[in-house]
């Protein structure tokens, strides 16, 4: 029986051995080819991260996507968003070119190393939320289609560099410290940054699905020393740390100082509004409010939106902002790109603006800041986060306050700072953060 438990807000997550089996996966297989039929299409990309569970995982998967009646092109061991970019250009296949809008990543993303999961684009879609609970439904119902879809395997990673490097020009060669923590985005990021022209101080780059050295998530700060012992250590200019599977990009300054997303989005929209007069730059609930206000100071309208990977696309796609970002560390550039979230391309457009100038460092350390907590969670039984943020939402009273914004969770605006709390959708915690 499978286990709904593992099908998440945001994508499909479980432990392997446990939750998680090659028969989850060729069922995952089977509903979500079955779907992508429904929907028109026939044929889907797969990719996986380097954890240890993951050949068998995609293999399952391949089989049961051709069961239902899929073509299955498997672009390897890659960085999710080369998954979501070979679902987003034509492909040069054996029968001719051919464009495949449908593609699951098996990764389990910054979760421990005996877990792995399942990231899902539908027909041009992440998919989440009622969508995701569907493919289940589908499972439990046993309501497949059928038929012998082919398989082909491509790599794609000479057209994902070529693609970047024809894109992004640096005024400059950077020297670079780059930490992978043995996740997979190692060896395409040190490929893609040499392509750029930078010179590279290495740190964990090679492929290791214990992850031996550290987590690969650049958003706690204990796994982003290493990154700042090198910096000490050599006389790189900047360093990058990536998660497991290179959606998400760290960035740290000569000095040792951690520029969190918020802030890197600061750079981003100066020049991406520099071109677009008067867009929509999309946030989610975490961000700074200094990012609002800097926003608004270069010619943008800031738009607040929930916390979630695919709840940022999808608003992305509703609106047609050109860039979008979440305080987690997931930047979407749909300016000059396709509106998924890239660790290794948010990285290659943060390095086309600083090689512009002669001190990195100075201009990051110099972007607006704020006094604010780590992330603070509050963990309680199942179900309870939920009904806690609903009392919130209805009784608490907020004196003072210049506004609430309730689009997730409890936002808490006052004049000189802001709290928030939200429920997680994927454990069963109370989120809250303050910033003054």
């Amino acid at each position: 029986m499978i286990s709904q438990s593992i099908f998440k807000a945001y994508d499909i997550r479980g432990v392997v051995g446990k939750t998680l089996d090659a028969d989850t996966a060729r069922a995952i297989g089977r509903a979500f080819g079955s779907e992508v039929r429904a929907q028109g299409g026939g044929a889907v990309v797969v990719a996986r991260d380097g954890r240890l569970s993951g050949p068998e995982l995609v293999g399952a998967l391949a089989d049961g996507l051709r069961a239902a009646g899929v073509d299955v092109v498997d672009v390897g061991m890659v960085p999710t968003p080369v998954g979501y970019f070979a679902a987003s250009v034509p492909l040069a296949l054996k029968g001719g070119e051919r464009r495949v809008d449908s593609c699951i990543v098996v990764t389990g993303s910054h979760n421990p190393p005996d877990y792995n999961g399942f990231k899902m684009v539908l027909r041009g879609a992440a998919i989440y939320g009622e969508q995701i609970q569907a493919l289940y439904r589908r499972i439990v119902d046993e309501r497949y289609e059928t038929g012998s879809g082919s398989y082909e395997a491509l790599d794609v990673a000479d057209q994902y560099i070529a693609r970047i490097v024809g894109d992004v020009k640096l005024a400059r060669p950077l020297k670079l410290v780059v930490d992978a923590g043995n996740g997979v985005a190692g060896p395409l990021a040190t490929r893609l940054f040499k392509a750029l022209g930078c010179e590279l101080v290495e740190r964990f780059t090679d492929i290791d699905g214990t992850f031996p050295n550290h987590h690969p998530d650049p958003a706690h700060p204990e796994n982003l020393q290493d990154v700042i012992q090198a910096l000490k250590d050599t006389d790189a200019e900047l360093g990058f740390a990536f998660d497991g599977d290179g959606d998400r990009l760290g960035v740290v300054t000569k000095d040792g100082q951690i520029i969190y997303p918020d802030r890197q989005l600061m750079l981003f929209a100066e020049e991406v509004l520099s071109r677009n007069p008067g867009a929509q730059i999309i946030y989610d609930v975490k961000c700074t409010r200094n990012l609002a206000q800097w926003v608004k100071a270069k010619g943008g309208e800031p738009l607040m939106w929930k916390t979630g990977h695919s709840l940022v696309k999808a608003k992305l796609r509703e609106t047609g902002a050109p860039l979008a970002g979440e305080m987690s560390g997931h930047v979407f550039f749909k300016d000059r790109w396709y509106g998924f979230d890239d660790g290794l391309y948010t990285g290659a457009r943060l390095l086309e603006i600083l090689a512009k100038t002669a001190d990195p460092s100075a201009l990051l350390n110099g972007l607006p800041d704020a006094m604010s907590t780590p992330e603070l969670q509050l963990w309680l039984d199942e179900g309870e986060n939920f009904r806690l943020i609903e009392k919130l939402q209805k009784e608490a009273k907020f004196d003072g306050a210049d506004e609430v914004v309730t689009i997730d969770g409890l936002r808490v605006e006052y004049p000189d700072g802001f709290g928030l709390a939200r429920s997680s959708n994927t454990t069963p915690v109370v989120v809250m953060r303050f910033e003054s």
